[in-house]
């Protein structure tokens, strides 16, 4: 008995060396593109080296001065344009979160006539590209004389996301009703119970939506090309587009470093809240 036990753990030990081994080849495919980010951030260019139209498909040395070129440019503002990302941000988060909620809430906990309905017909303008509508919106900003403003980038989060609304209500079914007819026997009516019984039981939820949306307005470009038009507007990822063609060359070096400093805060923040994003996905995928 004891050399079959010490058999079948030696290959179960051996199965999962071998998966492991297989999941770190795949994890490590998986970052050398910032691998190699990271490291042409930090190389001076050759210029004689054949990389596009610019040169610079080399290095030939190694410096952290390409970063603080990128800082100090005044070709490129990359704090102005750190700044305009984060004030879009945190506007477009707040709203994305606070309107979903709400939103969710209705389609989750209050029963009204036509809910199913105006849940699918809500989830239908998933499959509606932004391209098709950008000419639309762009017409109604302009009239409204929201071009040239942030207001186009985060004004239409505050009227809700059907992805976002989507992920809430399918974790607001999975609280207990209990809770809700506990709550309305002690006077709560739909207001008091959304925001002391739902919204503190839906952190994780919350968490994901707000993380989901700051990720797409720090990458979004199309958005900001369509409505902004002034330099000093710009966001990070218009930011980017300046040095593929300054001076007719492309500095890569710069491009990477300054590629680096915007995808430094995004990684950062994904490993500190990791957990509690794991943990809202995975029960919003549930219905209880």
């Amino acid at each position: 008995m004891n050399q079959v036990h010490e058999s079948n753990s030696a290959r179960t030990t051996g199965f999962r060396v071998l998966l492991y081994s297989i999941l770190g080849m795949v994890a490590l495919t998986a970052f050398l593109p910032i691998i190699y980010m990271v490291g042409f951030s930090t190389g001076v260019a050759d210029p004689t080296a054949p990389f596009g139209q610019g040169g610079a498909g080399e290095t030939v040395g190694r410096t952290v001065d390409n970063y603080r070129a990128v800082l100090t440019d005044e070709n490129t503002d990359m704090p102005l344009y750190l700044r305009n990302t984060l004030i879009i941000a945190i506007l477009g988060v707040g709203g994305t979160v606070i309107s979903s909620a709400i939103v969710a809430y209705g389609f989750s906990r209050v029963r009204w006539r036509g809910r199913g309905v105006a849940f699918m017909t809500m989830l239908a303008t998933m499959m509606i590209p932004f391209p098709v509508v950008m000419v639309p919106l762009f017409v109604m900003f302009r009239e409204v004389g929201w071009i040239g403003t942030f207001a186009p980038l985060w004004v239409p989060a505050w009227f809700g996301n059907a992805f976002s609304i989507f992920l809430l209500r399918q974790f607001f079914m999975t609280i207990p009703r209990e809770l809700d007819d506990a709550a309305r026997i002690d006077g709560c009516g739909h207001l008091r119970n959304f925001f002391y019984i739902i919204l503190p039981l839906s952190k994780p939820a919350l968490l994901v939506v707000a993380l989901l949306h700051f990720m797409f307005v720090w990458n979004d470009f199309l958005g900001p090309l369509v409505f902004l038009t002034h330099r000093d507007q710009f966001t990070l990822a218009l930011g980017l587009q300046l040095y593929l063609s300054k001076l007719g060359q492309t500095p890569w070096n710069l491009l990477m470093a300054a590629t680096a400093i915007m995808t430094a805060p995004v990684l950062l923040l994904f490993f500190i809240a990791q957990r509690t994003f794991v943990e809202g996905i995975s029960t919003a995928g549930t219905k209880g």
